[in-house]
């Protein structure tokens, strides 16, 4: 059975096509800009690609983008996929999803997969460990991180972890065909992982807290008005409260999932150690 795992140049995606050849596994990793010979070209935007990327494929690691996911699905049951693994996000489990650009269109996404007759699982993390590479300009620039809530708490999660977690549901029958909230093995502030970060890089990592439009002037450039909104809702509302820390991952890849800290140490070289 052929996998085509989706955004292969993705940090998850990218571990992944690696976790399931190390088993023998056939891929075919597909990617809207491929880059080599050896990857597929499949659009999620872009109904077009989606006949070749999917012929022949019984499996499917999917992201989550909406504005034809609907396509997508049609495509691949025509096409005989049996079982398609989405890479949603533990924001469709807040009351206002709905609502917020952060988790409608991982909802949407959902929803579009979940409607049609075809085995669906779906995988929700919270934030990724990578997220952290977002201060590592300030860090290399030796300027301080500036947040505008620093005790805000945070569940992150190893991506080789996540990649870990999809393989296991793509290969195990038993275990696909439900809904995972996968979260890091630790609950911890932002403030906190700057201090994991100054461990593991040995800089001098300075913080300077910052009011909400500071921030959003700050990433203007980055972070559209609307997403930014909604993350600096998010963090208030994670301002001072742990995060419940689920045994989803730990269920699906057999071990506790990796620290914050064994992130950072593998990435301290982007932080300019």
């Amino acid at each position: 059975m052929t996998i085509l795992v989706t955004g292969a140049r993705g940090s998850v995606a990218t571990r992944l096509i690696a976790v399931l050849r190390e088993r023998g596994l056939p891929v075919r990793a597909a990617s809207r800009r491929p880059d080599d010979p050896s990857i597929t070209a499949c659009d999620l935007t872009d109904p077009a690609t989606f006949p070749a990327a999917l012929a022949g494929v019984g499996a499917v690691f999917l992201y989550a983008e909406p504005s034809h996911a609907d396509a997508f699905v049609k495509e691949a049951i025509a096409a005989g996929v049996e079982h398609v693994v989405l890479l949603s996000s533990s924001s469709v489990l807040s009351p206002d999803a709905s609502a917020s650009p952060l988790g409608r269109s991982h909802l949407d996404a959902e929803r579009a997969l979940t409607a049609a007759p075809v085995r669906s699982t779906l995988l929700r993390p919270g934030s990724f460990a990578g997220n952290a590479l977002a201060w590592s300009w300030p860090i290399k620039a030796g300027t301080p991180v500036s947040l505008p809530y620093p005790d805000a708490c945070d569940d992150p999660v190893h991506e080789a972890d996540l990649a870990e977690a999809a393989a296991a549901v793509l290969a195990d029958p038993g275990l696909g065909g439900g809904a995972y909230t996968l979260t890091g093995p630790e609950s911890i502030t932002f403030a906190g992982q700057i201090d994991v970060l100054r461990r593991e890089t040995g800089r001098d990592i300075t913080v300077r807290q910052v009011s909400r439009e500071e921030w959003k002037a700050e990433m203007a450039e980055h972070v559209p008005g609307p997403i930014a909104d909604a993350l600096l809702d998010w963090w208030r509302s994670c301002d001072g409260v742990p995060r419940e820390i689920t045994g989803d991952l730990e269920r699906l890849i057999g071990r506790p999932g990796r620290t914050f800290a064994t992130w950072a140490r593998e990435h301290a070289s982007a932080f300019g150690r």
